[in-house]
């Protein structure tokens, strides 16, 4: 599929999945424009717009801005719903912001694309988050759904409002259930966008890669090119998709693996193992990985990057641009 001519929104452009998807858009020759509220904190950084910053349209404006929406959403063809607050200890630190931004955003976007554009395709990143603390391996999408947190409440309730929308109202929605993205373009100058952009900080500068109870849980992880072949594959294939929600698995590893990898591509850092604090052993799932089997026999996509070649590509991609991503 090729997305030349065709006019794309991308929410959350200027965070991590945006701007590589962005990019994407771009070289495919698409009109672009990105939203982005640029809260600080959060993975915003026009820094990953570097390249493209002349090709595409910026809106400032913030997911909740009803009257912004209404506008930006007209004569578009694609609409990809990447913004959002994803950090899961965040969401229960200020439980009503993860509510506004996930929930009511989310809900926002689709009654403007309702009034306004309601033939736009959209594509929403969704959380593995949702499942909770898994019952069986791999975790496929008959699971049941216990979210242990916040955020995967709020996420698990925008799933509802685009399956809604598309069930009453006929717009094409797909949701694609998000597990451990990394790669170029991620915020590492904290723990809010996962794991491994907080190991890259902590590989990078030498410092000590903390694991909690011993690094011997086990993830999958997607490199972030992987993610958005998938985000195109879903718009593509809207109708086979059918308003439904997807897994998205990739490559399994320990977190004492990915940590450990690191350090051996970077030269530096070192592993300390820790107990669990009591704040983050509350919310955590244990072993989790997925089965994305439904949405690749749909589809035909398949994740092409080994976590080795995607954190190589990571780790020179920050020794770049370090001053742009660790102040």
């Amino acid at each position: 599929m090729s997305f030349r001519g065709k006019k794309v929104l991308i929410t959350g452009g200027a965070g991590f999945i945006g701007s590589n998807l962005a990019h994407r858009m771009v070289r495919e020759g698409a009109d672009v424009m990105l939203l982005d509220s640029m809260i600080e904190g959060y993975g915003a950084n026009l820094h990953n717009l570097d390249g493209i910053r002349n090709r595409v349209h910026i809106n400032f404006s913030d997911m909740r801005d009803e009257h912004t929406l209404k506008y930006i959403v007209k004569d578009k063809d694609y609409i990809f719903h990447m913004a959002g607050q994803v950090s899961h200890q965040d969401s229960m630190n200020d439980p009503f912001m993860d509510l506004a931004v996930n929930a009511r955003g989310t809900l926002a976007l689709l009654e403007a694309c309702r009034v306004n554009a309601p033939r736009t395709v959209l594509v929403y990143a969704s959380t593995r988050q949702i499942y909770g603390k898994p019952e069986y391996l791999p975790v496929d999408e008959k699971h049941p759904l216990q979210p242990p947190d916040v955020n995967g409440i709020n996420k698990l309730a925008a799933e509802q409002y685009m399956r809604l929308y598309n069930h009453v109202y006929g717009i094409p929605t797909v949701s694609l259930r998000l597990t451990n993205t990394y790669g170029p373009r991620q915020l590492i100058s904290n723990a809010r966008q996962g794991v491994i952009g907080w190991f890259v900080n902590r590989a990078l500068l030498g410092e000590t890669i903390q694991l909690y109870g011993g690094g011997g849980q086990l993830r999958d992880f997607n490199y972030v090119d992987d993610v958005v072949e998938a985000m195109c594959l879903a718009a593509e294939n809207k109708d086979a998709c059918g308003g439904g929600t997807y897994n998205l698995s990739g490559e399994r590893a320990s977190l004492k693996t990915v940590a450990e990898t690191l350090i051996s591509i970077t030269g530096k850092g070192r592993v300390e193992v820790i107990p669990f604090p009591d704040e983050r052993k509350k919310i955590d799932i244990g072993d989790f990985y997925g089965d994305s089997s439904l949405f690749e026999g749909i589809t035909g996509w398949q994740a092409k990057t080994t976590l080795k070649q995607g954190l190589k590509v990571m780790i020179d991609y920050y020794r770049d641009n370090m001053d742009a991503y660790i102040c």
